[in-house]
């Protein structure tokens, strides 16, 4: 044996650096931040958007609104109190062509002392659609409209919202 040195303890070693957890990159945590911003306010938007704005009762437009929106849900009371007498007392029950979604679109009004022309636009749509988009079509449509007594009432509806038979038609 040597007697050099003495023996010396052996000192513990400093424990090596731990591995440190790799940081998520912020720009990616703030492109995730956008677009769940995004979905909140895309889903606010669809939420919030419910009916449209009625128009005033007073004009053709918010009489063929209302009449549209009555035969639609199925309300064929409502509808005919926006009729002119004669085609409401008279009325031949046809069967409106509501089994689709239908939409129906305001395009102009031509309105007179005692009648007016309400030209609307009608979306029909059936079904899921086929390999090239939805199943639908549109028309145009016009409600004749005159003034009875001060109120507009509707005398012919295009044919997807007509309720009652054209008198004299069998």
């Amino acid at each position: 044996m040597d007697a050099a040195s003495p023996a010396q303890p052996e000192q513990p070693s400093a424990p090596a650096p731990a591995e440190s957890a790799p940081r998520p990159d912020r720009t990616l945590l703030v492109i995730l931040g956008i677009i769940v911003a995004l979905v909140i306010v895309a889903l606010v938007v669809v939420f919030s958007r419910g009916e449209p704005e009625l128009l005033d009762e007073s004009t053709p437009e918010g009489v063929v609104q209302r009449y549209s929106a009555a035969v639609i849900d199925g309300d064929e009371q409502a509808a005919k109190e926006y009729l002119v007498a004669e085609v409401a007392d008279d009325c031949v029950r046809i069967e409106p062509a509501t089994g689709a979604d239908l939409r129906v679109t305001l395009v102009d009004t031509e309105e007179r002392e005692d009648s007016a022309d309400v030209r609307v636009l009608l979306t029909i749509s059936y079904g899921g659609g086929g390999p090239f988009g939805s199943d639908e079509y549109q028309e145009d449509g016009v409600f004749d409209l005159v003034r009875d007594g001060g109120e507009w009432r509707i005398e012919t509806a295009p044919w997807p919202l007509t309720i009652c038979q054209p008198t004299g038609v069998q």
